[in-house]
Order: structure tokens, then C-alpha cells, then sequence
């Protein structure tokens, strides 16, 4: 849910460290800010000085202009998140998000300082036309043609192009994207096919969703299921349920229920609440689950609010906690626009981008009220709605207008004194935190369209993050989109009716780099480059280089930066439910569904001798049929609707009740632990069990075959044969088992 705001003129910056992506320390304590106005305050917040800033120029440059006389900085409250010391940074000069900071080589440079489309410039036409004509086959000429194009450009980009096989990418489907992409393609010198190809292309760029059936290899850049798992309402059934395992952890997303089956407890919980603080007077923001830009988004007092029982039966919907005190700039409410890149589910890997966009809203912020609930200009920051109001202002300028980037908004923190190394180790502990909450889930549907073993492409996604910063920098996540805009260009109205697309530059530079970027991470060659050269796993860097010969040595230093598995050890104890997940998806039985039958059910009872005296297999059934029905009612599941069998959320409910049933007196979280563990542990041994009889292996040495009329020869003493009843050789056929798998 972003948005894009008011921004006056003039605003100017001083003193700004640079503060790294790669924090020493995830969850310390941070400091507040100076001059940037609270919502509960009446102060006029971060006022301009009346200068434009100097453009943020190379590492030590101290913009000019940002006055903080008068003001004192207001303490900050933690933030919450706080997870294990994080590994010293090793880029903490570099400041993510801060625009023309750079820590890397000189001649690698900001990404603004390459404007699209001129830092990595095509082949001259002449030698196009010449690779053309050898492309057509035209003799030895052609062959001649080519093979001059070849040398010349060899000596251009010292042989880059001979040693390397252009990457294809089809952009059929690229949609809104297309523009960026194409001028991502071009500083690249990739070879773009805008119409298709029949023959199988390298990268496969989609606009919406993954669709295609019949792609069959490549990669393409989006995971069967995205759309569905960051729905509203899956997204806030995935964040409640690490809630519930990890409170702690997971208190940066807003409470919220999910309409119209918890309604009751809904008006039951605000009542409870309100009677237990009468000065409590909330405010509730309510979202339609499949609503986007905005629609349908309005915001009620009162749980007995007319609009919202009237609507809900009709469009199921979240309801939530309204953040009141957000952190204002020149009293204009914003959100954020994070870009992060989810480049592989197995493993996992999550890269964040430097630089996004702050979103302002076209009106000066006042806390909720029965009178201006319906400012939407106010209080909601989605651009889709602010670009009608007529206080909405287009800048050429990062620092200025209804949209920012966010490094100035960080540059102007800095400048006064807020830890922005804090806030961006918070942001870091949000997308890993949010990421392990939505993977479970989208393992599920990736299996469905591209089982293991079945040919298929592999997949990657841009994800856009929106999230809030309230008035002590915590960050607060507000919603993921599968599909975050691309455009970058906005429509200006000529005449009534006439409208024409004119270029956006804050768009252009954060997203066209966050593009260019992500196909170098994926790119095809530098992976078998990779593997020829290293082929150890270990050995293997965990970035790739910033700068390669030839085309990328033009190119700016990498706006993505990796923070898992870079992070891992800090947050792999997260991976509950991916765990509970692998164990839904060991039983599914059935490749192409998403839900699991009962006698899957009943199968994973038996094989991890979960029935007992007390636990019937009886009262297996009864648990997954109650557990089963009611999912099923919800009409939440967007692909099997019409399979009545469990899907996975209603798996790890089931899950958890027969952990509480097992282990009474622990937490949650270790309940749900002790349990899974004993499930992989019981089913390693039955799978290390079925080795040794596929092996022929179960029978006792020298035991006499039911078949056989005369003992067996003996065998070598070098060919010893285990029974089953010993364990250490067991042991280690399973240890063996789970290492390889």
C-alpha cells in the first residue's frame, strides 16, 4: 500500500554520514531524530533552508544546506527487532540507500551517474546491419560480415563479446515493465526478443504473474503462487501464525483480523480492550483482500461501523491497527518502497536494494478523527490516488516532490543525528523475517507447477516492500505486492481527455537499476562461469564480482546487496514452519495439488508413530476432518478451491495441536520444534529402514532363505552383511541418507 506526497522545494542537507547496509549489529538501540516532525506534535518538522541541495556528490562531500538550530533530537524508543550480533560490516562506508555515495571502485560510480541507456551504449548500426546480414545466412560474405562485427567488437570491449554467447531475454510479457527493462537490456548488451521465440530463451521477463506451462528451461522472473501467498488476507494468516511461535520477532506487523469469520472476535477484542483503557480511542484501517492502488481502503472508529458490516459479506477484507504517529516530513505523512529480490527458494536468498522511493501524501497529516477519516489525501500514501489530487508535484529532483527517493530521506535523518544504521538494520530484520513467514506457503504452490524432476525453469521475483516508519524510525510493514509498478514515466493530462507519458527521473533511477541489477545476479553465463571455474560449493563467492570485464566494467557497482544467507545463522531458527512445511509436502501423494487428502494425513500419523492409547487413529480422523471443514469454508485457497482436502495452513494448526498435545508444559515454539524433530528423526529411520531391505540387506547373516534347500555360502569377511538390529550402522545409513538429501 505506498504512496506519493507533497514535497515543497528547498529542502537541504548537512553533515550526512554515510551509514552501511551491512550494520555491525542488528537491533541495537537507536537515537531518535532532529527537526522531523511527529505526528502527536504540533512543531512544523523538518523545515526547508531555503536552499536546493547540492547534488549528492562521491563519499566525504558534505551536502550543503540542512539547518538544525533549534531543534533537539527526540529519543527513540527500540525498536523491537533484536536479533543476534550481526557479522562487522564489510561495506559500512557505502550507504545503502544514500544516493552518490560510493564505497566501491571510482570508476564504478553511483547509479545516477550513468543515465539510462548511455552507460554500456549498443553496437554502432553499420555493425548491427553486418551481424544482421551473417545472420541471414548471405555466404561467405555473411560469414565475413560476422566475423568482422566479431573482431570489432572484441576490440572494443576487449574481447567480451567473442568469449561470451549473448543472453536472450523475451519480453513479450513484460507489460508496464518493458520500458526499464528494455533500457536495463540495453547497458547490458543483451539480446532482447520483444515478440517471443520459438527456440528457448534464457530469461523469461513477465509482467503479472507465472503463467506459462510450456517453459520448459531458462528462468523467469516470477514464482508460481506469489500472487496468491501476499494476498491481504494469506499474508496476515502467515505473519499471525509467527506470531504466535515468535512474538517478539514478528511485532512489526500491525494486529490485525481477518474478515467477515473473525468479526465477532474482532468487536469482542476492541470491547475488552476499550474497557480495560478508557482513554483508548483507536482508529482501524480496513482492506479488501484482492483490493490494490488503493481500492475499496477506507478507515472506521467503530467495529459496528455501518460500511464495514454492510461490505464484508460481499469482499472479504483485513482489518487493522491504524498507526497514528507516523514520522512526518514537512507534515506530509509517507511510506517507503523497498525493492528486494527473492532469488532462490532452495536455497534461500534475499537481496535488498540500496535505494527505493518515499511516497508522500498530498495533504498535511492530522491524527484520525470522525471528521477527517475520509481525507484519503491524508492519511492513505498510495500513489494511485494521490497522483489525482491537485496538490501532487512531479519533480525532476530526487529530494524534491510527491516522490522521493529514500536515500534523501536518509541523508536527511543523518543530517539529524538519527542512527540510520539502526533503521536500516531493522528494515533488514523485516524483509528476512517476512520472507521465512511467506516461504512455506509458496514451496507449496512451486511444487504444484514445477514438481522435483519434472523439466522446468527456475524461478526469481522483485517483491515490493511498503513500510511505515513511525515516529521513533521503527519500521512497520504494511503490505507485500508480487507485482510492484515498473513504470517509469507518468501520464501528464495535455488537454481534457489528452493525455502523453512523460519520463519520471526518480523512477527511472531506482528502478531501472534494481532491473539491470537483478538479471546480473541471474545471469546465465557469470553462473556457468562459476561452476567451470569453481566448482566446489564452499569455494564459490557469495556476490557476484561488481564489475566483469567488457560491457559490466561500464556499468555502476551493484544496487542489490545480499543479506541471506548472508544472515542465516541470525534467523534460520525462524524456519519453523518451512520445516512443518517440508513434512505437508512429503505426504501431498499426488503431484499438481497444493492439498493434502486424508489418507495422506493418516500416512504421516503412522510413519511418525504419532498415535498412541490416548490418540487414536479415530480421533486422527475426527482432528482432520473439524481442522479440514472449517479451512475449507473460508474460501481462501485461490487454487484448489475445489479439493476438499487440507491445505497448508490448516496442516500447521493441525500441526500444533499435536504438538500441545505432546509437550504440555513448553512454549509454543518449542513444542512445535520438539515435534517437528521427531518427525524427521522417525522418518529418517523409516527411510534408512527401506534402504537396507531395498539392498536386501534385513536378513540376519546366515539365516536360512524361506526358499532355499541349503545354507548360503559363506561370504568374505570384507562382505559384511548388517541386520537391522544394529543401530550404529543404521545410524549411519541415515546420517548418510539425510546429508545427501
Amino acid at each position: 500500500m505506498g504512496t506519493e506526497g507533497v514535497e515543497p522545494a528547498g529542502m537541504g542537507t548537512e553533515a550526512v554520514e554515510p551509514a552501511g547496509l551491512e550494520p555491525a549489529e542488528l537491533g541495537t538501540a537507536g537515537t531518535g531524530t532532529e527537526g522531523i516532525e511527529s505526528a502527536e506534535t504540533g512543531t512544523e518538522g523538518i523545515e526547508p533552508a531555503g536552499q536546493e541541495p547540492v547534488g549528492l556528490g562521491t563519499e566525504g562531500t558534505e551536502p550543503a544546506g540542512m539547518g538544525t538550530a533549534g531543534t533537539e533530537p527526540a529519543e527513540m524508543e527500540p525498536a523491537g527487532l533484536e536479533p543476534a550480533e550481526m557479522e562487522p560490516a564489510r561495506e559500512a562506508e557505502e550507504p545503502p540507500g544514500c544516493p552518490a555515495l560510493p564505497a566501491e571502485a571510482p570508476q564504478d560510480g553511483p547509479a545516477a551517474a550513468v543515465p539510462p541507456g548511455e552507460g554500456a551504449l549498443p553496437a554502432a548500426p553499420g555493425q548491427e546491419r553486418e551481424r544482421e546480414r551473417g545472420r541471414r545466412g548471405a555466404g561467405s560474405t555473411g560469414r565475413a560480415a560476422r566475423g568482422r562485427a566479431r573482431r570489432a567488437s572484441g576490440r572494443h570491449t576487449g574481447g567480451e563479446s567473442a568469449r561470451r554467447p549473448g543472453v536472450t531475454v523475451d519480453s513479450s510479457k513484460a507489460k508496464t515493465s518493458l520500458e526499464a527493462l528494455k533500457i536495463s537490456l540495453r547497458q547490458l548488451r543483451w539480446k532482447e526478443f520483444p515478440f517471443g521465440r520459438r527456440l528457448p530463451c534464457d530469461i523469461y521477463w513477465h509482467g503479472v504473474s507465472f503463467h506459462d506451462s510450456n517453459i520448459f528451461s531458462g528462468q523467469v522472473n516470477k514464482f508460481p503462487g506469489m500472487m496468491e501467498t501476499v494476498r491481504k488476507i494469506t499474508l496476515s494468516r502467515a505473519m499471525r501464525t509467527m506470531q504466535d511461535l515468535f512474538p517478539l520477532e514478528y511485532n512489526f506487523y500491525p494486529r490485525s483480523w481477518i474478515l467477515p469469520e473473525e468479526l465477532p472476535l474482532f468487536v469482542a477484542e476492541v470491547r475488552m480492550m476499550k474497557d480495560s483503557n478508557p482513554s483508548w480511542k483507536p482508529t482501524f484501517i480496513v482492506k479488501p483482500d484482492g483490493g490494490c492502488q488503493g481500492d475499496g481502503i477506507y478507515l472506521i472508529k467503530d467495529p459496528s461501523d455501518i460500511r464495514l458490516t454492510g461490505s464484508i459479506q460481499i469482499r472479504p477484507a483485513v482489518v487493522q491497527e491504524y498507526i497514528c504517529k507516523p514520522l512526518l516530513v514537512d507534515k506530509m505523512k509517507f511510506d517507503i518502497r523497498l525493492y528486494v529480490l527473492l532469488k532462490s527458494l532452495e536455497p534461500l536468498e534475499i537481496y535488498i536494494a540500496k535505494d527505493g522511493l518515499s511516497r508522500f501524501c498530498t495533504e498535511p497529516y492530522q491524527e484520525p478523527t470522525l471528521k477527517n477519516l475520509h481525507q484519503v489525501f491524508m492519511h492513505l500514501t498510495n500513489y494511485s490516488l494521490n497522483i489525482h489530487s491537485g496538490n501532487f508535484i512531479h519533480s525532476d529532483s530526487v529530494n524534491t516532490g510527491s516522490k522521493r527517493t529514500f536515500s534523501s530521506i536518509l541523508c536527511r535523518l543523518s543530517s539529524r543525528g538519527a542512527d540510520v544504521k539502526k533503521l536500516w538494520s531493522d528494515i533488514i530484520s523485516l524483509v528476512i523475517k517476512t520472507i521465512i513467514a511467506l516461504t512455506p506457503e509458496l514451496k507449496v504452490y512451486y511444487q504444484s507447477d514445477i514438481p522435483a524432476g519434472k523439466p522446468g525453469p527456475t524461478c526469481f521475483q522483485i517483491l515490493g516492500f511498503d513500510i511505515l516508519l513511525m515516529k521513533n524510525l521503527k519500521p512497520v510493514l504494511l503490505e507485500v505486492n508480487a507485482n510492484p509498478s515498473m513504470r517509469i514515466e507518468h501520464e501528464q493530462e495535455l488537454s481534457p481527455g489528452v493525455f502523453e507519458n512523460v519520463p519520471s527521473p526518480v523512477d527511472e533511477e531506482v528502478k531501472v537499476a534494481v532491473i539491470r541489477d537483478t538479471l546480473r545476479l541471474v545471469d546465465p553465463q557469470k553462473k556457468k562461469r562459476k561452476d567451470t571455474q569453481c566448482p566446489s560449493a564452499e569455494a564459490a563467492s557469495e556476490e557476484p564480482p561488481e564489475a566483469a570485464p567488457g560491457a559490466e566494467a561500464a556499468l555502476p557497482s551493484l544496487c542489490l546487496k545480499q543479506v541471506f544467507p548472508k544472515y542465516a545463522k541470525q534467523f534460520s531458527y525462524l524456519r519453523l514452519v518451512d520445516r512443518v512445511a517440508a513434512l505437508f509436502i512429503r505426504f501431498l501423494g499426488v503431484r499438481g495439488t497444493t492439498k493434502l487428502g486424508p489418507t495422506g494425513f493418516r500416512t504421516f500419523i503412522r510413519n511418525c508413530k504419532l498415535s498412541n492409547s490416548n490418540f487414536s487413529m479415530a480421533a486422527v480422523d475426527i482432528l482432520y476432518i473439524d481442522i479440514t471443514r472449517r479451512w475449507n469454508s473460508m474460501g481462501i485457497d485461490h487454487k484448489d478451491s475445489g479439493n476438499s482436502g487440507m491445505c497448508l495452513q490448516a496442516f500447521v494448526e493441525a500441526f500444533f495441536c499435536l504438538a500441545q498435545k505432546k509437550y504440555k508444559s513448553r512454549p509454543l515454539h518449542e513444542q512445535v520444534a520438539s515435534l517437528v524433530e521427531l518427525c524427521e528423526c522417525r522418518l529418517a529411520a523409516l527411510h534408512g529402514k527401506r534402504l537396507l531391505w531395498g539392498c536386501g540387506l534385513g536378513q540376519r547373516h546366515g539365516a536360512l532363505p524361506a526358499t532355499a534347500t541349503a545354507p548360503s555360502p559363506p561370504r568374505p569377511r570384507h562382505q559384511q552383511v548388517f541386520g537391522l538390529q544394529k543401530p550404529p550402522q543404521l545410524r549411519a545409513l541415515v546420517c548418510r541418507d539425510a546429508a545427501g538429501s
